[in-house]
């Protein structure tokens, strides 16, 4: 694998995008830069992920603004760019009748690599991704975990500067899903690779990434680092409380604490710099409402997307 350039330059970047499909607009004036290493797209489905890779693929042509990658101007050099570029789709892309081995080598003679090279590099691709005992298979007897890993296979056999991974772990079990971010995680800090990983699932991209572009209703709500914007959040807490929930919550809003939703019936409130845990049981005193569990906790990277996309 190659090693990323020592560079401050993002290996991606779009300037002012908005596409439209139709009376539909599907990006509105995007502007996000993706640094070198592994970065995160974040946001629902819908959110148009899918239709900002296939922008900066070339695949999609915008109503307006400039993409760069690699250095290379998407809308002048698209062949040279999808040249360095590995891409795993979301959707399935085999040949029917294909074992694994002839579709990637197959994959990599079309990325320009000779019949040889190619069919050497889809042997140890596959290897790679853990298939090389299934290999000769036909890839339509091939479980939608396997398939998976099929897709990553094709998108690494040309060994590519940079790699667009679209909802890798979709459909597959705890199991595959575990592996598969293994493999990511593997990819961008022992082999070097930079990749983006677009994704509707948070563990996913916190699991594996450093950095993250959040995306709601076509537009870039937030990004950054990670760990800068999890700082940037308020005090954290951890509430459980025996009473009216409605009232409890609407109360916390009428003094400035925003409220999220959590596991186990907890609710997790984030306190202003002038508040603390007085004005919590303050509130649920007022409201004769009992407090039955009450400790600090840290955001995570759910509180920092709940509060891009305007959740409550």
């Amino acid at each position: 694998m190659n090693a990323p350039d020592d560079t401050t330059q993002p290996v991606a970047s779009v300037e002012r995008v908005t596409v439209r499909y139709g009376t539909q607009l599907a990006l509105s004036d995007v502007a996000a830069d993706f640094s070198t290493g592994a970065v995160g797209l974040l946001g629902p489905n819908g959110a148009g992920k899918s239709t900002l890779l296939k922008v900066l693929l070339g695949f999609v042509t915008p109503t307006s603004g400039r993409m760069q990658v690699l250095g290379l101007d998407v809308a002048e050099r698209p062949l040279d760019i999808r040249a360095r570029l590995g891409y795993m789709p979301e959707s399935d892309g085999h040949i029917p009748d294909m074992n694994a081995v002839s579709f990637v080598a197959y994959c990599g003679q079309l990325a320009g690599l000779p019949e040889s090279d190619a069919m050497q590099r889809a042997h140890e691709v596959l290897y790679y991704v853990g298939l090389g005992e299934a290999r000769y298979r036909n890839i339509e007897t091939y479980s939608t975990g396997m398939k998976q890993r099929i897709k990553l296979a094709q998108a690494l056999v040309h060994d590519p500067d940079l790699l667009f991974l679209d909802e890798p772990t979709n459909g597959m079990d705890p199991k595959g899903r575990d592996e598969m971010l293994e493999l990511v995680v593997d990819l961008a800090t022992r082999k070097g690779v930079n990749l983006i990983l677009s994704s509707h699932l948070l563990p996913d991209v916190e699991s594996t990434c450093a950095r993250v572009v959040v995306m709601h209703q076509g537009a870039i709500a937030t990004q950054g680092s990670i760990a800068e914007l999890k700082e940037r959040r308020r005090q954290v807490f951890e509430i459980r409380i025996k009473g009216d929930r409605e009232t409890f919550v609407q109360a916390l809003h009428g003094i400035g604490v925003e409220c999220h939703d959590a596991e186990d019936d907890l609710l997790r409130v984030f306190i202003n710099d002038d508040q603390g845990p007085r004005d919590l049981f303050a509130v649920a005193t007022d409201h004769e409402i009992q407090v039955r569990h009450l400790r600090p906790s840290v955001p995570t990277l759910e509180d920092v997307f709940a509060e891009a996309i305007g959740e409550e």
